[in-house]
């Protein structure tokens, strides 16, 4: 099956709770409240898509009409531990503050995120990545790492200038350029003594409506 959207996960997982606890599924609307949605003609949209996907059938003749094809879908769930700017670097937490941000989670596919003990999830501000398909707005997962091959896509922090940012990673000699991707950005150039790597990207998470 496609991978869903962290709405769309996050309305199955709720379904199958309901479930669980009441032994008949929720309404539309209980739906849209528990899981914080705008309106549910939202709600509505993403029943549509997980019924397209195949996760769940539908009788929109009946007022809770859900039946979850599979209720227990084999996802991981990452922690969001903060924002890192793909643009101008912006200050991020530090590895000591991350606990601070274990409150949210993206659901991703197993097969997505390789040693589930080093992997967290960054949300990303700006619009330097776009040629990469990393837009504002949308979750990185990121392996933690301390190194970093020519053209792998890194969180870096500049030491001096205590940021970070999300960049194509590359050795020059003696210094490291930190490339966007995209055509009106110039890259960041500095020494290598002054980038510590982060984390690789290795899945792209996006919302929809």
């Amino acid at each position: 099956m496609r991978e869903l959207s962290p709405k769309q996960w996050k309305i199955l997982e709720f379904i199958g709770a309901f479930v669980d606890e009441h032994d008949y599924p929720p309404t539309i609307r209980q739906i849209q409240e528990a899981c914080e949605i705008s309106s549910t003609s939202v709600v509505d949209y993403n029943l549509r898509a997980l019924e397209r996907l195949g996760y769940i059938r539908r009788d929109r003749d009946v007022s809770r009409g859900i039946e979850l094809v599979d209720k227990r879908p084999r996802v991981v769930a990452v922690p969001i531990i903060g924002t890192i700017a793909a643009g101008q670097p912006i200050p991020v937490p530090s590895p000591d503050t991350w606990q601070q941000y274990d409150s949210e989670t993206v659901h991703v596919p197993p097969d997505r995120v390789g040693n589930r003990e080093h992997v967290y999830a960054l949300r990303v501000k700006g619009d330097s990545m776009i040629d990469a398909l990393v837009n504002d707005g949308d979750i990185v997962i990121m392996q933690k790492a301390e190194t970093a091959k020519d053209g792998e896509m890194v969180a870096a922090w500049l030491k001096d200038e205590q940021e970070a940012t999300l960049k194509r990673f590359y050795h020059e000699g003696d210094r490291v350029r930190l490339q966007p991707a995209n055509s009106t950005m110039a890259p960041i150039y500095t020494s290598a003594a002054n980038i510590q790597v982060q984390g690789k990207v290795i899945h792209i998470s996006r919302d929809n409506p």
